[in-house]
C-alpha cells in the first residue's frame, strides 16, 4: 500500500505530463487542469486501494482516463453550437493523392523504411514528435483518435459523444492514422 507521502512527489513530477495528455483530448486547458486536479485528489485519497498490481503511472493514468471519459460523456449530453457547425476536413484530398487508383502507395509518396521499431519507440524523442504530430491535427481528428486509441472508447460511444456517424468516425480515424504516419515518417524516421 502506498502512503500519501510516497505518492505525492511522484504526482507532482508527472503533473505537467498529465495536463498535456488531458489537454490533447479535451482541447481546453481549464478542463484539463480540472481533470488532473480531480485525478490527483483521487490518487491521494484512494492510495490505499492501490495494490501494486500495476505501475503507479498506469494506475494514475487510468484514473485520469476515467475523468476524461466522464467529461466527454458530460459534454456529449450538452449541445454546443460549435459542435453543430463543423467544417469538413480538407485533409482528405491531400491524403488521397498519396495512393493510386488501386489503393497502393504512389511510388514517390510511400513512407521511407523504418529503423528498428522497438528501439525507436523506447526513445523519449519519438514521443515528443508523436505529440507534436498529434497537436497539429485538426481538433476533431485528434479528439476522435485519442478517444479511440488512448481512452479505448467504442465507436458507438465516440459517435454519441461527438454527434457523428460511425462511417464518419471510421473515415476520420483512417485519415488521422495516415496523417500521423506521414508526419512521424517525415519528422522522425527520415531524420534518423
Amino acid at each position: 500500500m502506498l502512503t500519501p507521502v510516497e505518492i505525492a512527489p511522484y504526482l507532482e513530477e508527472r503533473r505537467m505530463d498529465l495536463v498535456r495528455f488531458a489537454e490533447l483530448q479535451l482541447r481546453d486547458r481549464a478542463l484539463a487542469e480540472d481533470a488532473v486536479q480531480e485525478t490527483l485528489l483521487a490518487a491521494l485519497t484512494g492510495h490505499q486501494a492501490f495494490a501494486r498490481r500495476a505501475e503507479v503511472k498506469t494506475w494514475v493514468y487510468g484514473i485520469l482516463k476515467r475523468k476524461i471519459v466522464d467529461e466527454l460523456r458530460k459534454r456529449g449530453r450538452e449541445l454546443v453550437l460549435s459542435d453543430v457547425l463543423v467544417d469538413e476536413d480538407d485533409e482528405g484530398d491531400a491524403l488521397d493523392r498519396l495512393f493510386n487508383a488501386r489503393g497502393f502507395w504512389q511510388y514517390d509518396t510511400r513512407p521511407s523504411r523504418w529503423v528498428d521499431p522497438e528501439e525507436s519507440l523506447q526513445q523519449q524523442q519519438f514521443w515528443r514528435v508523436f505529440e507534436a504530430c498529434l497537436t497539429h491535427l485538426s481538433a476533431r481528428n485528434a479528439q476522435v483518435f485519442m478517444m479511440r486509441e488512448m481512452l479505448e472508447l467504442d465507436t458507438p460511444e465516440i459517435c454519441s459523444a461527438l454527434r457523428i456517424t460511425e462511417r464518419n468516425c471510421w473515415v476520420i480515424l483512417h485519415r488521422t492514422r495516415l496523417a500521423l504516419r506521414q508526419c512521424i515518417s517525415h519528422q522522425w524516421f527520415e531524420s534518423l
